[in-house]
């Protein structure tokens, strides 16, 4: 078939389909069919080359007045659509109550967890990330808790049949970067944790840790210390009061707990603090020689420490949230509240 036989029955069909036009959504579907790169008018210029070339000057001038006509034409009907719509709009009763729309919001757990990355970045920590299931040995022997040690009993642990464990504390991530990384190291790690523990107000069956890691020569207590109160000055405010009370954990020593003074003004507080009026709020300490031994460190030429927060915690404080299990309900009422 002769190109202009085809130039002649292209035109036609398009003003044939155009004139039933009547929608935005109709416009682009003939704008695609017929100016796209591969449409119909495409297709013609790809002929030009079939021509002798005598004739493809003249068929490449009708071809170009044909595509500025198709797309005159296009513009044409979209103003026209427009305009109409608009005038349709003017019509609907704008004292009549408009559609709530509900958006959407940052879950509290997240904003703590950016928050606190924040915190520890703005002084030189990097974020790192490990795996949720993990073998034995990043779990628990490289932090030096080997198979029957008494700490497991401290960790209710959800085993896999294949040997792995969903980890029981993102601890394991900081075996995975040294491993993979030379001293200096200062990084934070938040993740999801799991311990087959009961579901109850105070407990769940998985939860969100951040751990702490810095290793370098001639790191001591007192770094950790300055750190960390740094921290609880910055998620508290600079009236917090701390406190350091010896602890045990098998892969840091020694080893402390960090208490925040949450007050006994209510009876909130009191059953929170069980009296006391202090809240612990992290576990911290001097890394273990064997765990560096376990990641080929010289435990002679390097300390350093390490800590662990756990974000729920830390959110059921600064939100005033009594029950832990509201974090996992996914009830938009309770995750509503914190836009």
């Amino acid at each position: 078939m002769k190109i202009d036989i085809k130039i002649n029955e292209v035109n036609d069909k398009f003003n044939q389909e155009i004139s039933i036009v009547n929608s935005i959504e109709d416009l682009e579907k003939i704008k695609n069919k017929y100016l796209s790169r591969k449409g119909l008018v495409a297709s013609l210029f790809s002929e030009l080359a079939n021509l002798d070339s005598a004739e493809r000057p003249k068929f490449g001038n009708i071809l170009n007045d044909l595509k500025l006509k198709i797309t005159n034409v296009i513009s044409a009907k979209v103003s026209t659509i427009t305009s109409s719509e608009k005038q349709n709009n003017n019509s609907l009763d704008v004292t009549l109550p408009g559609k709530i729309t509900n958006t959407g919001c940052v879950h509290p757990l997240t904003k703590v967890i950016s928050q606190i990355e924040s915190i520890f970045t703005k002084i030189g920590f990097s974020i790192a990330y490990g795996p949720e299931v993990d073998s034995d040995f990043f779990n628990f022997e490289a932090l030096n808790i080997p198979k029957h040690h008494p700490a497991r009993d401290m960790q209710d642990t959800f085993y896999l049949n294949d040997g792995h464990v969903l980890r029981t504390h993102t601890s394991n991530s900081q075996i995975h970067f040294m491993l993979n990384n030379k001293p200096p190291i200062r990084i934070i790690a938040p993740g999801r944790v799991y311990r087959n523990e009961d579901v109850s107000v105070r407990s769940y069956c998985l939860f969100h840790q951040i751990e702490g890691l810095y290793v370098d020569e001639n790191v001591t207590f007192s770094d950790l210390k300055s750190v960390l109160n740094y921290f609880a000055r910055e998620l508290f405010g600079n009236d917090v009061k701390t406190r350091f009370r010896p602890s045990y954990f098998p892969f840091t020593e020694p080893s402390a707990e960090m208490d925040v003074y949450w007050g006994l003004e209510s009876e909130s507080d009191k059953r929170i603090t069980k009296g006391t009026g202090w809240l612990e709020i992290l576990g911290c300490g001097m890394v273990d020689p064997k765990v560096f031994n376990n990641v080929d460190y010289d435990a002679s030429k390097l300390t350093g420490y390490a800590f662990g927060v756990g974000i729920e915690r830390i959110a059921m404080l600064l939100y005033g949230i009594e029950d832990i299990r509201e974090f996992y309900k996914g009830d938009i009422r309770f995750t509503g509240q914190f836009k």
